[in-house]
């Protein structure tokens, strides 16, 4: 292997080397950046049309705050006392459920979000799920 490093370059590099100068860290500026914003929200003890109000206010507030990451936390709807009227859907009843097809019906939300996922286990596993919030252009 050659080397192929000039004299101007050795002189250039030394100068650098023994002078305070430091380089700024690039991969810092991007990380900055870049930062997740999350928030969460816990559900347990709404009722369905108490949730659905909260959660259009969280997503809507979130967006224009610019934040990306949006945790929602239902519960397993194992305490739910719709088991124990007739006329209520075992399944839509429960806010695990209703909550995600509300936010999935409501055009104006859906226009915010970019992706809706299950949550991993540390935050809430299959009583919660996640949205990923599009960035908003309009900010204040």
């Amino acid at each position: 292997m050659k080397n192929n490093i000039s004299d101007k370059d050795k002189k250039d590099w030394d100068e650098f080397t023994k002078s305070k100068e430091k380089l700024p860290n690039k991969d810092i500026k991007y990380r900055e950046n870049n930062k997740v914003k999350t928030r969460s929200i816990d559900l347990h003890g709404y009722t369905l049309d108490e949730a659905n109000k909260a959660v259009e206010n969280f997503i809507t507030k979130s967006f224009e705050e610019n934040v990306n990451k949006l945790i929602v936390v239902t519960g397993k709807g194992l305490h739910s006392n719709n088991e124990k009227d007739p006329y209520v859907s075992k399944e839509l009843g429960i806010l695990k459920f209703s909550i995600p097809e509300f936010i999935s019906n409501h055009r104006i939300l859906m226009s915010m979000i970019n992706d809706m996922t299950d949550a991993k286990v540390e935050d809430g596993g299959k009583g919660a799920f996640y949205i990923f919030l599009k960035k908003n252009k309009i900010t204040k």
